[in-house]
């Protein structure tokens, strides 16, 4: 019915529209998007039939954005580091390669925080992105570029990755979906920082987009070969799962009771579940949750089965340069002087006390593996557990430095390795988005997907900035 030419304009001339406002998109690529679109135009008029296409290219002349730690050639690739400011991408990252090959056409790079270890998207090289419900309000945070700009309409997919809810707070913040799939399945290779040692078991790269309905085609995509691991083409009967649902983590003494709002938005979903489909959702209460921030501190922190140490913090603020002193620096920072955000000098200053007690961190490493033992078995081969995404909505600007450790509620699914799907629910009293996590034992992301479905319909799904 249209054209990919007019679909590209269209999200180009949008883009130019609002991020002015937003910031969401750093760097766009719209003249050799436009190019693209031409040429899938004239493949599709003297090409072969639609379903050899659809087979070929699932994504044919699909606009997408990539998170800024990504390669995209031609693109710069900083993460947000000042002595990266010259680096441009001369290849592309194995995910943002296959989802070209698959025919979609990236229109540009956007936001992240500083080397993608915060939840606030801002840095020195690009400043702060902003949230299109209320531009005063954070957009989570590191593919909080993504979910900013999907959340404007201003591009159908985004390439995120997930080490401690780096998908999952963004897709809540704005209110779109976004998927961390089961560790190990799609490739991380291409993206700076890249996880080393024990890490590579916690970073994961997924699809973040507006309809649920998107996150599995372009999952298959991301995943390639890998795709084989997951039951995608499984049938899911809703009726037949067994759901359960924890209101909170325990009381964590790190991490802010959760919101009225939130916990009304999942008292809806589990009152919408009995209802509808007849199922009954058991409440659960998994004690060790409560150390959910210390248990993924430690775990990040850890050897791997080699006796790998993990890469320190401080080291890739150095890029290959000078080691950083994160004390000297919040020094430099408090007279206008350091290249560094305040978050990444503080992540600097914590590594170094959280490998002081090192047998603390053993008994909490341990506590992590008994914790996955035990969300294995509860979930088993048919569970999804309905869990808060985070304890508030989207926070003011700056203000998740009082609460830094908020993020736990993401990060715990990290090192667990399990797959999680956010689901938005409609918006607050605010006008700001609501939502939940959807999570399944490891390689069950099919029954994550199929529920995130389900309740979008249910409760709306995405809503359009500024329509209410």
């Amino acid at each position: 019915q249209v054209t990919c030419i007019e679909v590209v304009e269209a999200y180009v001339e949008r883009i130019k529209e609002v991020n002015p406002l937003i910031n969401a998109v750093v760097k766009d690529r719209f003249d050799e998007a436009l190019q693209e679109a031409r040429q899938v135009d004239k493949l599709l008029s003297e090409g072969p039939g639609d379903e050899c296409l659809e087979e070929k290219f699932p994504l044919l002349g699909v606009p997408i954005t990539v998170k800024e730690a990504f390669s995209l050639y031609g693109m710069p690739n900083t993460s947000g580091l000042v002595n990266r400011r010259n680096v441009i991408a001369t290849s592309d990252a194995t995910v943002v390669s296959r989802l070209k090959q698959a025919g979609a056409i990236p229109l540009g790079v956007t936001n992240c925080s500083e080397l993608c270890m915060w939840y606030e998207s801002s840095n020195r090289v690009y400043g702060r992105t902003n949230n299109p419900y209320d531009l005063q309000r954070i957009v989570g945070g590191s593919s909080g570029g993504e979910g900013s700009v999907l959340a404007a309409a201003c591009s159908v997919i985004g390439v995120g990755s997930d080490i401690g809810g780096s998908i999952r707070m963004p897709a809540f913040f704005n209110g779109v979906f976004g998927h961390k799939p089961t560790t190990g399945v799609v490739p991380n290779d291409g993206q700076f920082p890249n996880a080393h040692g024990v890490r590579t078991s916690y970073l994961c790269t997924g699809p973040m987009c507006r309809y649920a309905e998107d996150l599995e085609p372009v999952l298959r995509v991301m995943a390639g070969p890998g795709v084989s691991k997951l039951k995608l083409n499984e049938k899911v009967s809703l009726e037949k799962i067994k759901f359960h649902c924890m209101d909170h983590d325990g009381g964590s003494i790190f991490v802010s009771p959760v919101d009225k709002e939130i916990l009304q938005a999942q008292k809806k979903v589990v009152e919408h579940l009995e209802s509808d489909l007849g199922v009954r959702v058991q409440r659960v209460a998994i004690h060790k949750m409560k150390y959910s921030f210390q248990i993924w501190s430690a775990m990040m922190s850890s050897k791997d089965s080699e006796g790998q140490e993990a890469q320190r913090f401080t080291d890739l603020l150095g890029d290959h340069g000078k080691p950083v002193w994160p004390l000297w620096e919040l020094m430099k920072w408090l007279v206008g002087m350091s290249s560094h955000t305040l978050p990444a000098i503080a992540l600097g200053v914590t590594e170094k006390l959280v490998n002081l007690n090192l047998s603390g961190k053993a008994k909490l490493v341990s506590m992590g593996k008994s914790l996955q033992e035990e969300m294995e078995a509860l979930l088993g081969p048919d569970g999804v557990l309905l869990y808060p995404s985070h304890p508030t909505i989207a926070p003011k600007h700056h203000s998740p430095i009082c609460m830094p450790f908020n993020f736990a509620y993401t990060a715990i699914f990290n090192v667990l390795g399990l797959p999680v799907t956010q689901c938005p629910l409609g918006l607050g009293s605010e006008g700001l988005p609501l939502g939940i996590q959807l999570v399944a034992a490891a390689y069950n992301d099919h029954l994550t997907l199929a529920v995130a479905q389900y309740l979008e319909k249910a409760f709306g799904g995405w809503v359009l900035p500024g329509k209410v």
